[in-house]
Formats: structure tokens, sequence, C-alpha cells
């Protein structure tokens, strides 16, 4: 009897991981990961590596600015969804590779849909087809079992983020910002359009139900509406009765402050400091912060959504305004108080370089430029500084624990 179960463990342990990797996914998110963003233009395995010595869990994979078969990466056309690109499908499966080669995992998320092409990738004009047509939902619906027919066999591919920053609420009469922590606008809001092709709470449900028919195993990150803003949650009539969703905002507020426009236009806004935000002018500090995300930690508290459903996709802020390294401090205790998974923006993007934290706060300089413009390949001065060291120590604890 021994020997039959020592003779079944050994069968078990040499399976074939798709045969033993049931919830695996999911546990990899049962206690706080912290990753990054991929947002590349180039995909490399150089990258990976070096994520790998920062110490990065996990990263959320963004595949649209890769140069495509076809108009849109992966898709084909976002007019006109006919099914995956082979070409572009060999190139998001070699680079998924990369990544498990060096135990990094991955949340797949896409810029576009079909109905929603990229705004980079669309001459910088807001596509809002997807938000206006039951068919576009039925396309996009459709890209996602096509992709997790393909992806689901990939143990490091730990969630299926449906699109990055969604935004049904444009040109519905929906503030984007009113006072921190003010969501009554979306309640009012949401009213209106339950039902319609706007309401992507109703989207969401579609698109989970298709997927879990294909993997049902399969762990899904939902973005809130406007971009990510935490608020936008509020206005849904319930959490998902699922605990493979894991529930995504992002976190640039405010605005006004950590953008390259408040470095480029010398607004001179300061954090902590007053900051424009709406119509008004407003004290943003820690205390702030924590006002704006209030409503939000409410209603996850009604709903029964635990920290380790909770996801900051993305945050960060130009890494030339005046408080940058008191805000990123700010943001990460705030998200590591609340025990949620985050991934900073971003690590070594290759576009541009506003939140390379390893640059400090230099600029690159005209001759960089220069080089660049000429089609060379200067390098790039990236080196331990006070601001990227905010970033570095949170991996630094990982590394130690492990």
């Amino acid at each position: 009897m021994i020997t039959r179960i020592i003779t079944l463990i050994i069968s078990i342990q040499f399976l074939p991981s798709k045969f033993y990797s049931i919830d695996v996914k999911i546990e990899f998110w049962d206690k706080q990961r912290k990753g990054t963003n991929y947002f590349n233009k180039v995909p490399s395995e150089a990258w990976f590596s070096d994520a790998k010595d920062l110490g990065v869990e996990w990263v959320r994979l963004t595949y649209d600015k890769w140069d495509a078969a076809y108009h849109d990466f992966l898709i084909g056309d976002a007019s006109s969804y006919q099914g995956l690109i082979e070409e572009d499908l060999i190139k998001l499966k070699e680079v998924i590779h990369w990544a498990e080669k060096y135990d990094i995992r991955l949340v797949i998320t896409p810029l576009s849909l079909p109905g929603s092409r990229y705004r980079q990738n669309n001459n910088f004009q807001w596509d809002l087809r997807l938000w206006d047509s039951f068919e576009y939902w039925e396309q996009a619906i459709q890209f996602w079992i096509d992709l997790v027919v393909e992806l689901k066999g990939y143990d490091n591919v730990v969630a299926y983020n449906i699109i990055n920053e969604p935004f049904p609420e444009m040109g519905m009469g929906v503030r984007e910002h009113v006072r921190p922590g003010e969501v009554s606008r979306f309640l009012d809001w949401y009213d209106k359009i339950k039902g319609t092709p706007r309401d992507i709470y109703q989207f969401y449900k579609k698109i989970i139900s298709s997927i879990k028919k294909i993997d049902s195993d399969a762990v899904i990150m939902l973005d809130a509406g406007w971009y990510g803003q935490p608020g936008a949650f509020c206005y849904w009539p319930e959490a998902f009765n699922d605990q493979n969703i894991l529930y995504s905002f992002h976190m640039y507020e405010p605005y006004e402050f950590t953008s390259n426009k408040n470095f480029k236009e010398r607004n001179n806004y300061v954090y902590p400091g007053n900051i424009l935000f709406g119509d008004d002018t407003i004290y943003w500090d820690k205390k702030t912060i924590a006002a704006y995300f209030k409503p939000f930690l409410n209603w996850a508290k009604v709903n029964g959504i635990p920290s380790n459903r909770i996801v900051a996709g993305e945050f960060g802020c130009m890494r030339k305004n005046e408080g940058a390294s008191h805000y990123l401090n700010d943001i990460i205790d705030f998200l590591n108080q609340n025990m949620f998974h985050w991934a900073f923006y971003s690590f070594r993007e290759d576009e541009w370089d506003g939140y390379d934290y390893e640059l400090g706060k230099e600029a690159l300089g005209w001759k960089y430029w220069q080089a660049i413009e000429k089609g060379e390949n200067p390098s790039i001065p990236r080196k331990d500084n006070p601001l990227f060291e905010i970033i570095k120590h949170e991996f630094e604890n990982i590394k130690s624990k492990n």
C-alpha cells in the first residue's frame, strides 16, 4: 500500500503542469504581491531579466504598442474582429515564455478591444464604439474567448485584465472629478444608463461568464470606469460572487500634480500642497488620499471583498515634479497598510522617460535626444537615487523574506 502511494505521488509530480495547477493562479494572489507595468514598444528578454533582478513578482503586460502584422496587434482590426492574428499570437507567447524563464507572473492587459482602439493608435482620438454598440460587446467577448483558449495552459499567466482604463462615462455628462471621495454623481448616472451599452458592470458580467465556460479557474482582473477611478466601482449593483475576481483601480490623483503637464506647463504644483482638483484647489496630503479612497473602501467592505482581491494596477508620478518622492511614499504606504496588491508605473519604459525613476529628477539632456534623432542607441544613465530607492526598498523587502 505504501509503495502504491509513493508511486502515485511521483506520478503526480511529473504530470504536465496543466493537470495539477488547479487554483494555483488564484493562490498567487492570496498574499500581497508587488509588481510593475510593461508598456514598452519593443519587447525584450533582457527587460524581464532586469525586472527579476529588481525583485518584481508580477507584471501587467500590454502588447498594443508592438509592431502588428495588421492594423491592431492580435485583434487585426478593432473595427471588425475576425479572429486572433497568428503572427502576433506567436510573438505574445514568446514574451510569455521569457517571463516564465525568470519566474515572473503576468496579467495580460489589452489597451484595445474591438470597438475601443487604443487612443495612441487611433490618431489620439477616443474610440467609444464599444460603449455605444452591443455588436462590439459581442466582438470583444469573442476576442476574449479566443485568447483564453490559447493562454489557459500557461501557469505564469495569473490573470486576464479585461481592458485597461475603460471610460464608458465619457461624453455622458458625468464629471470625472468633483471632490475627493464624492461619488454620488456616479450613482445618479448609472440609474440612467443601466442596461445600455454603457453599462460596464453588465459588460464585465457577460465576459466573465464566457471566459468561465472556457476556463472555470481563470482569474479575471476588472478595471473600474473613468480610467480606473476607485470611486467608479461604487455605482456597481454588487460585487461578483466569484473569489477569482480581482478589482483594480489606478491612482494618479491629483492628476494636475502627478502628470507631465505640471512640469511642462510650469504649473508648479507641489505635493503635499494646494492642487487643483475639479473646479477647486484642495490641499492634498496623506489624509486627502485616504478621503479619496474612503467610498471605495466602504463599498468593498459592504460587498465582502477582501484586501487580497484588490489591486492598484497602476500608480505613479512624473519624476521631475516637486514632491514626487513624498507622493510615492504616501501612496505606497497607503497600499501597504491596506495590503492591496500593486504595480508601479513604470519600469524602464522605452518610449518615454517621465516615469523612469532610476533617472531621478535629472533630464536626459540634449545630447541624448540628438543621438536618438540620428538613429543611435545611446545608453540611459540609470542609477540608484533617492526617488528610485523608494521603489527598490519595497522589492528588497520581498527578496529578504523569500
